[in-house]
């Protein structure tokens, strides 16, 4: 099913939406400063062209240790992308679900638009994984929350 899912959300639009996200990657490298949000750009590329089978995860949870984009320098990234980028770019794909949601076809591809917006709005400090490394990564997480708690 996600096979056939990614090949109609691609040939649809996918290939359209994830080529206007790497170009805008391309971008923001180009600027030097722009690089983190060059970065979260291909990520967010990577996932539109098949998102299918997917989630945005946080790079925190699936390697259980901080880095540069889920620590303070992060979170102002996002701030900015937020307030610059992230929330206009989120508004268009919860109506481009709206649209999706009117037919009963549709909602399969609703559903992708809003987990596109969701990693629009912050997209510094995520990577994409599957579905199932997500899962796990998640037990792992809620695992050591648990055994921190039974130290104290």
């Amino acid at each position: 099913m996600r096979l056939i899912g990614n090949l109609i959300w691609f040939v649809f639009g996918g290939v359209v939406l994830g080529t206007a996200w790497f170009l805008l990657g391309l971008l923001a490298f180009i600027t030097i400063v722009g690089i983190p949000w060059g970065r979260a750009c291909l990520t967010i590329s990577n996932f539109c062209f098949f998102p299918f089978g997917r989630e945005a995860i946080s790079r925190r949870e699936l390697y259980q240790r901080d880095d540069i984009g889920t620590g303070g320098l992060g979170l102002i990234g996002n701030v900015i992308w937020f307030v610059f980028a992230g929330l206009w770019l989120a508004i268009g794909h919860v109506c481009s679900a709206l649209f999706c949601f009117i037919t009963i076809i549709g909602i399969p591809f609703g559903i992708q638009h809003l987990k596109l917006a969701g990693i629009a709005i912050a997209p510094i400090g995520q990577t994409i994984v599957s579905r199932e490394v997500a899962e796990a990564a998640r037990q792992n997480s809620a695992q050591a929350r648990v055994e921190t708690l039974r130290r104290r």
